[in-house]
């Protein structure tokens, strides 16, 4: 009668074992920020998360430090001179973008917080700016999976999509890179789908996101004050203040270029780690009341997105 109980006390410490593994696995380099959070999905739905309240607080402040890391890899000054000339461009694509998809979501009825996050993601740059919203958010880990999963699998599929689909329409590699940088979410996948496009392609896709990845900041710092209720004070996002800071240390300082990457690499890690806790963090339950309408919030802003750009883009550079 003694070893059921001793089997009973054995599974949930395999269960942590099992998480634990799992979780330094994405620490390995060889693990992608969506597997990350596929990952996390697939523990959390099928065995439960076993240690779901320090996983939460882990996810928070490695979050953070993360997005303050990922600040190491943008020089401001490069940044600067590849933007200035398209400024009135990019404050419109991701303003309109933003306008667009908290229409949507209120359309569709989404969850305000999963349909913000969409939007951002969809606006700037994917799963970095979902990842500092999120946080000046306080984001519960339904909202942050949810959202972080709409953006990852539209990533996934632009990647794919869009260089074919640049061919069939005849675009340049101008017209392309930087079409697939307002239209594709994540930077990494932005320079995939441009580097497969061509050389022209890539430096003006990738100048374009980086350039649009600075807008973490004011948008950040826009939803600190807009969160605040009646005279109460700015609960300031002090990560995106430190994000910036690193941003100008690495513009200040470029000779510390090894020391900038092993940090942003570093950094880039610790995001994928804060991925799996995320995605571990969501239960059945949460799943289910969220349904289908995130997704399809991400799809039809999405194709907006696209199309708009698409017809801007040709304008803009005629």
């Amino acid at each position: 009668m003694q070893d059921q109980p001793t089997q009973t006390r054995g599974l949930p410490k395999l269960r942590l074992v099992a998480f634990l593994a799992l979780a330094a696995a994405t620490l390995s380099g060889w693990v992608s920020p969506p597997m990350a959070l596929a990952a996390g999905l697939v523990f959390a739905l099928a065995l439960g998360n076993p240690i779901p309240e320090a996983s939460h607080r882990a996810s928070k402040l490695l979050l953070q430090w993360s997005v303050v890391g990922l600040g190491f890899g943008m020089n401001l000054a490069a940044v600067w001179a590849a933007g200035k000339t398209g400024f009135g461009f990019t404050v419109a694509t991701i303003f309109g973008t933003l306008l667009v998809g908290f229409g949507l979501g209120r359309l569709l009825k989404v969850e305000a917080t999963t349909s913000h996050l969409v939007s951002v993601g969809t606006a700037i740059c994917g799963g970095s700016a979902i990842a500092a919203v999120g946080s000046v958010l306080d984001a519960d880990s339904k909202a942050m999976s949810v959202s972080l999963c709409t953006v990852f699998v539209l990533n996934a599929v632009a990647l794919l999509v869009f260089p074919p689909l640049g061919h069939l329409l005849g675009m340049d590699q101008a017209h392309f890179g930087l079409w697939s940088a307002i239209a594709i979410h994540d930077t990494s996948s932005v320079v995939g789908a441009a580097a497969k496009y061509g050389e022209e392609a890539l430096g003006i896709a990738t100048t374009v996101k980086l350039a649009r990845a600075l807008w973490i900041f004011p948008i950040a710092l826009g939803v600190a004050l807009a969160k605040r209720h009646g005279t109460k004070r700015v609960k300031w996002p002090w990560f995106i203040f430190a994000f910036l800071a690193a941003a100008g240390v690495r513009t200040l300082w470029p000779q510390g270029a090894d020391v900038y990457g092993f940090i942003q690499h570093a950094a880039k890690l610790g995001l994928t780690l804060t991925l799996f806790l995320i995605g571990a963090g969501l239960s059945r339950e949460a799943l289910r009341s969220v349904g289908f309408r995130p997704m399809l919030q991400g799809i039809l802003l999405w194709i907006v997105v696209s199309l708009a750009g698409l017809a801007a883009v040709q304008n803009v550079l005629r």
